[in-house]
């Protein structure tokens, strides 16, 4: 599941330029209010969404049949499976101002009974959370939102698309890519380089975007923004041990709070007048 982003828009803006993609000029910027975290990546060009999505809805159905078989897939009527849905159906009609095909996604959001400290939004709106992470953290609702806006960022920014994108790029190289773009058969093949949805990290850039991200769809739903470095304080007690940042993909617990403080000005308006949720859940 996130940092400076001034010099990781340079960066990609950089590399959209090598690719010869001319993508960040054709790009509308996102709306001023709110956080700042620029244009969405041209690698995500190199690979066609609709074949993501199709990828990622037959994997998030592999999941829930080997969940269901192990007895592990929270039934509808689950207290926090019901709390799940309630804060996602909040939270995912302001995901349109980042993605538009967010409309034609099929959302869906399941719980699964795991041990593991762990949530994810797959592309197209598939939504897991892990029983691990709301019994051991004890999330409080707020922060249960925020962890959604987290995972849903991932998705609606295409961070999976991207990460294939640029496993194309560093494959093939950029000499070739080009003559690549546009053609239907180049579509599979590039998917299939990428391995596995599940199995992608993402980069500290993409998770910092998401932590940014989702604390403002947070706060547009009515969840409160300090929640988020409350969650970042408690992922930091339950992962101490862990490895430092530059020796991980995901930057370190102080970081992203450290960024989430200082963005958090911008989301306050926004939390200030946005409708409260009419319905508080048990923590897990």
């Amino acid at each position: 599941m996130t940092h400076r982003l001034t010099p990781v828009h340079a960066r990609r803006r950089a590399l959209g330029s090598l690719l010869g993609l001319g993508v960040s000029a054709a790009l509308p910027a996102l709306a001023q209010e709110g956080v700042d975290v620029g244009r969405q990546s041209a690698f995500t060009r190199l690979v066609p969404a609709d074949q993501v999505e199709s990828m990622s809805a037959k994997e998030y159905s592999q999941l829930l049949a080997q969940a269901r078989a192990q007895n592990a897939l929270a039934p509808e009527n689950h207290p926090q499976a019901r709390r799940l849905r309630y804060i996602a159906e909040r939270l995912i009609p302001l995901g349109m101002k980042w993605n538009s095909r967010a409309r034609q996604w099929r959302w869906e959001v399941n719980l699964i009974g795991s041990k593991q400290l762990n949530a994810f939004c797959m592309p197209g709106g598939k939504i897991v959370f892990f029983t691990g992470i709301l019994q051991a953290l004890q999330l409080d609702d707020d922060e249960v939102a925020q962890i959604m806006g987290h995972e849903m960022a991932h998705a609606l920014r295409e961070h999976a698309r991207e990460r294939l994108g640029k496993t194309a790029a560093t494959r093939l190289g950029t000499s070739v890519i080009s003559g690549l773009l546009g053609l239907g058969s180049t579509g599979d093949a590039l998917v299939n380089m990428g391995g596995k949805l599940l199995t992608l990290e993402f980069s500290r850039e993409d998770e910092s975007e998401a932590d940014l991200i989702g604390m403002e769809l947070a706060a547009r739903a009515g969840y409160e923004p300090q929640a988020a470095v409350r969650l970042w304080q408690k992922m930091a007690q339950a992962n101490r041990g862990a490895p430092p940042q530059f020796l991980s993909t995901h930057p370190s617990a102080t970081t992203r709070i450290r960024d989430l403080q200082a963005n958090q000005g911008r989301v306050e308006p926004l939390y200030a007048a946005a409708a409260k949720p009419g319905q508080r859940f048990d923590r897990g």
